[in-house]
C-alpha cells in the first residue's frame, strides 16, 4: 500500500504483526479503539508462521515456532479465534543403551504402561514413583500460577502466598533446578529428560547461580495450568492467520510492507516514522505498543540499549518419505516420535555439552530433540504426500550459542547438523538420510536454522526466542502493573521480552491491550 494511504492518526499503533501484536490489535479494536498494525515483512505472523519451505512440495511446516502451551484459552475464547490444539498421545521417548543392549524410555500411553517403562529402564519402582511425586508438584504450581498471566502481576510474597507449597517455592525460584533434580532423580537419563525444561532456548548449566535456567523451566511446566504441549491444528500459521482475520474483522488496519523506523513520544502523544516501497509516512497515535525486541525499542525510540542477547539453539524441519525404524525393538516408531524424543540429553551429557559451548566449541556430542507434527496432524501435508505415509520431523538443539557461529555461519551451520544427524543416527536402525524426502529439484528436504539465521530473518535478538533471558511472573521495581511498560507512559512493550513473554502465548499482547484499556484512552 502507498506510504499515505492510511488516515494520519490512531488511538494505538502496534508496531510489528507477530502473535502478540495482532493479539493487541484484535483486543484494542473489539473495543472500538482504531488500530494500525505496521508490518515490516509481507507477511503477518513473526516466528509463529507455517510456510512450504521445501520447493514444489505441499507440506505446510511451523518453520520456527512450533508448539503450543502457554497461549490462554482465555485469549482464545475473548477473541473467538478458529483455532484448534491437539494434545499428543505420547508425551517423550529418549533412547538408551543399558547393559549392551539398546532401550529407551517412554513416557505416556497410559501409567501402567509409563510406569513399567520406568522399571524396565532402571531397574525398579522408585523413578517412576519419584516422577510423580515431582511433576504432581509442578502441576499444582501450574494451576496457581498460569492464571495469573493475564492478570496484573503479583507480588513476589503474593505469588509465594499463591503457590501455598514451601517445598515447590524453594525448588522453583530460590535454588537452581539443578538441587531439586539431583535430590528427586537418580538415574543420570531421567535427570536429563527433567532438565531439558530448563534449557530449551536458554544457555545455562543446571546450577547456573542466576536461576535463568528454573525460570525456562517454569514457562515450561506451567503451561494451559498442566503444562502439557500441544500440536496447532494446521500449523503455527493457523494461530497467526486467525488473529489476523481477528483484528481485521474487528476494524484493525493490518499493513505489510511497512517497517517502522522512528518512535517520537512526549509521553501522551507519539509519532511512528515507517518506511515502505514507496518512501516514508508518519502515523500519529495516543498508544504505541511494539511487538519486537527490547533492543529494537530502544532503536526506535532512541533509548540506550539493553544488555545484548544471545540465542542458544538449532532449528531444523525436514520431510521424510517414512518414519526411521528405531533400534530399540520394543518401540513403535510412530509412538517414538510423536512426543519429544530425546536426543544425547542426558544429565551429564547436557553439562558436558554446555561446559564446551561455554568453552567455544561446537559439543562434540550435540543435544537435541525431535517431535513428528504430521503424526498428530496430518492436515500439514497435502493429500498425496499424507497417501504416501510422509511425515515431518521438527529438530530443536540445545546448548549452541549464537557466539559459536561468528566466525563461518554456513560452514558451523553444516558441521552441526551433521554432528547432530549423527547422534540420531546413533538410535535407529537405518539412516536418517535413507527417509528424507527430495524436493522438486532433487535436494533432501531438511532445512537448518542457526541463532543468526533468526537474527537475520526475524530480527530476533542474537537469535534468541524469548528476545532476551525470561523473568520471573511476578513484579519487581521496574515492571509496571502489567509487565509492558516502558519509561515512556505511552510506549509499551508487547513482544516476548515483556515480562512473561517468551513463546507462543498472546499473553503480552492481551496484557499490553489491557494497560492501554485501563487508561481510558
Amino acid at each position: 500500500m502507498p506510504a499515505n494511504a492510511h488516515p494520519r492518526s490512531y488511538d494505538a499503533v502496534i508496531v510489528g504483526g507477530g502473535h502478540n501484536g495482532l493479539v493487541a490489535a484484535a483486543y484494542l479494536a473489539r473495543a472500538g479503539r482504531s488500530v494500525l498494525v505496521l508490518e515490516r515483512l509481507d507477511h503477518t505472523g513473526g516466528a509463529a508462521v507455517s510456510t512450504r519451505p521445501f520447493a514444489g512440495v505441499d507440506a505446510r511446516l511451523s518453520r520456527y515456532s512450533y508448539l503450543v502451551s502457554l497461549l490462554p484459552q482465555k485469549i482464545v475464547r475473548d477473541l473467538g479465534l478458529d483455532f484448534r490444539v491437539r494434545a499428543r498421545t505420547i508425551s517423550s521417548y529418549t533412547p538408551a543403551e543399558r547393559d549392551g543392549r539398546p532401550t529407551g524410555l517412554l513416557v505416556g500411553g497410559g501409567e501402567q504402561r509409563t510406569r513399567e517403562a520406568f522399571a524396565r529402564l532402571t531397574g525398579g519402582e522408585g523413578a517412576y514413583e519419584a516422577w510423580q511425586r515431582f511433576y504432581g508438584m509442578t502441576a499444582r504450581v501450574a494451576q496457581r500460577v498460569f492464571p495469573t498471566l493475564t492478570e496484573p502481576l503479583p507480588t513476589r510474597d503474593e505469588l509465594r502466598r499463591r503457590i501455598d507449597d514451601e517445598t515447590a517455592w524453594r525448588a522453583l525460584f530460590e535454588e537452581p533446578i539443578g538441587v531439586a533434580v539431583e535430590e528427586n532423580f537418580a538415574d543420570d537419563l531421567v535427570r536429563g529428560v527433567v532438565l531439558t525444561d530448563a534449557v530449551i532456548g536458554t544457555f545455562a548449566d543446571a546450577h547456573d547461580p542466576t536461576l535463568v535456567q528454573n525460570r525456562c523451566f517454569l514457562y515450561h511446566v506451567i503451561g494451559g495450568g498442566t503444562g502439557a504441549w500441544d500440536v496447532p491444528v494446521g500449523g503455527m500459521g493457523a494461530l497467526t492467520d486467525a488473529l489476523a482475520d481477528a483484528a481485521r474483522s474487528a476494524g484493525a488496519v493490518v499493513a505489510t510492507g511497512h517497517e517502522a523506523v522512528r518512535i517520537a513520544t512526549d509521553g501522551h502523544t507519539a509519532e511512528v516514522t515507517y518506511r515502505t516501497a514507496d518512501g516514508e509516512g508518519v502515523a500519529a497515535a495516543r498508544h504505541v505498543l511494539v511487538n519486537a525486541s527490547p533492543q529494537e525499542l530502544a532503536v526506535l525510540t532512541g533509548d540506550p540499549s539493553p544488555e545484548p542477547a544471545e540465542g542458544a539453539q538449532l532449528k531444523v524441519n525436514m520431510l521424510l518419505t517414512r518414519l526411521p525404524e528405531l533400534r530399540d525393538p520394543d518401540v513403535d516408531p510412530r509412538e517414538a516420535f510423536a512426543g519429544t524424543f530425546h536426543i544425547a540429553e542426558g544429565y551429564r551429557q547436557l553439562a558436558t555439552a554446555h561446559a564446551q559451548a561455554a568453552a567455544g566449541e561446537l559439543p562434540a556430542v550435540p543435544p537435541s530433540e525431535i517431535y513428528c507434527h504430521s503424526l498428530t496432524d496430518p492436515t500439514i501435508l497435502g493429500p498425496e504426500l499424507a497417501a504416501r505415509g510422509y511425515q515431518t520431523l521438527t529438530l530443536f538443539g540445545l546448548h549452541t550459542p549464537a557466539r559459536l557461529f561468528d566466525r563461518d555461519n554456513d560452514a558451523v551451520r553444516e558441521e552441526l547438523l551433521a554432528s547432530t544427524l549423527v547422534q540420531l543416527d546413533t538410535h535407529l536402525a537405518e539412516p536418517l538420510a535413507d527417509c528424507l524426502a527430495t524436493d522438486a529439484d532433487g535436494r533432501p528436504c531438511i532445512e537448518a536454522k542457526t541463532p543468526l539465521d533468526l537474527e537475520r530473518d526475524l530480527r530476533l535478538p542474537g537469535g534468541n526466542i524469548f528476545h532476551r533471558a525470561l523473568s520471573w511472573p511476578y513484579a519487581q521495581e521496574d515492571t509496571g502493573r502489567w509487565g509492558v511498560e516502558t519509561r515512556h507512559p505511552n510506549v509499551l512493550l508487547c513482544g516476548a521480552g515483556a515480562v512473561r513473554g517468551g513463546g507462543v502465548s498472546g499473553v503480552p499482547g492481551h496484557n499490553a491491550a489491557m494497560a492501554v484499556l485501563e487508561t481510558g484512552a
